[in-house]
């Protein structure tokens, strides 16, 4: 993996997602984080967190994502809210609700909390439940999410698609729209960590997709100048890729529970990147030099046919963990491009693992396997 000659521009980061924990009530079988989770012991404190976020907006970053697991594992969330607002920072809580009753919003509001990300796994209560691993969930989900608009915090709803939910995405689209949500993300499964051991139980069909990419489009004007849909379309039945959060190492980048510094949420899962860590190195000083940023930052680094594709500064060759995942190289081009060699095996994948071969969830933890229906 070879470095540019040159030295690049390097823009701003504008979002920093700050990991707080890999801890979680729930054990979703889509679950993006590493096989591997990192330990309570090894946690950032909430002092070298606000270190880490005024280092952020001294750079430029805008905003803060306080994800994880579940940040709410965190005791000290309310004071890590309060670092980050006096830091100057954006906050946007991303939560399964799980762990926060309405006196501990009211504190984080208080702190500092401008805005509340939840994620809804179905709008049948059995069904969200079987998929969080986690009885009687998506009620405490629905008395949270009117808790958070009653005290006038912005909200957004986020379900992650997958075969057992994707003939659902319209009544999701309503169930957001019902809370009070200003925004609703309708995104497919990502396959790494955890999710890729549940591939086969989570794809869904071509047929499926397209029919819920047809309904979106036509729930649009419906809702239009009250709720935003985000649609991402499934990049396994996709012709084109995505610009990977923005391009590598161009607009964001995530801090994991110990502190090591990544491009992206999911860039562990390709060997032999170095990461450093907050620890050792100012937050700037990663961004700029860290082996990890450089690798696939801008385009110098790319081959045929990404090299000479008239869309290389538009997508930045997609994503270099699918590319991993799929091509065995993060330095080649995207499987879900059409133009890929391994465009075909992609499609093959997603054939095979949609086939409804295997309908059990493998959960975190627990050593025997769940209908997924």
């Amino acid at each position: 993996m070879s470095l540019p000659h040159a030295r690049q521009e390097i823009p701003a980061p504008l979002g920093l997602l700050a990991e707080l924990t890999h801890r979680c009530p729930l054990a979703c079988p889509y679950c993006s984080n590493p096989i591997d989770l990192e330990e309570r012991g090894g946690e950032l404190d909430a002092g070298t967190w606000f270190r880490v976020f005024r280092e952020a907006a001294a750079m430029g970053v805008l905003q803060v994502h306080l994800s994880g697991g579940e940040p709410a594992s965190r005791r000290d969330l309310v004071e890590i809210v309060a670092f980050a607002r006096e830091a100057g920072l954006y906050t946007n809580l991303i939560t399964s609700a799980i762990g926060i009753d309405a006196r501990r919003l009211a504190r984080l509001q208080r702190a500092g909390l401008d805005h509340v990300q939840l994620s809804l796994q179905d709008v049948d209560a059995a069904c969200a439940d079987r998929i969080a691993g986690y009885p009687g969930a998506h009620t405490r989900k629905l008395d949270f999410a009117r808790s958070v608009v009653g005290l006038g915090l912005a909200l957004t709803v986020n379900a992650v698609i997958h075969r057992s939910n994707i003939d659902r995405v319209a009544a999701l689209v309503e169930t957001a729209a019902s809370l009070g949500a200003g925004r609703v993300e309708i995104a497919h499964a990502q396959y790494y960590g955890w999710a890729l051991r549940n591939r086969a139980a989570l794809m869904p069909t071509r047929e499926q997709v397209e029919h819920a990419m047809r309904e979106m489009e036509s729930l649009r004007p419906h809702y239009h100048g009250r709720l935003v849909i985000d649609l991402v379309i499934p990049d396994y039945y996709a012709r084109r890729p995505k610009a990977c959060v923005g391009g590598w190492g161009r607009r964001s980048l995530n801090v994991t529970p110990s502190g090591r510094v990544l491009p992206c949420h999911a860039a562990e899962t390709i060997p032999g990147l170095q990461f450093w860590s907050v620890r050792d190195r100012p937050l700037d000083e990663i961004w700029r030099d860290s082996p990890a940023f450089r690798a696939f930052r801008g385009t110098d680094w790319m081959a045929a046919p990404c090299r000479s594709c008239e869309w290389r500064a538009i997508d930045y060759g997609g994503c270099r963990c699918q590319a991993m995942a799929i091509a065995g190289d993060a330095a080649a081009t995207d499987p879900a491009c059409e133009l890929s060699p391994h465009h075909a095996r992609m499609r093959a994948l997603a054939e095979q693992a949609s086939s409804g071969a295997d309908e059990r969830y493998v959960y975190r933890g627990r050593t025997t396997a769940i209908p997924a229906h």
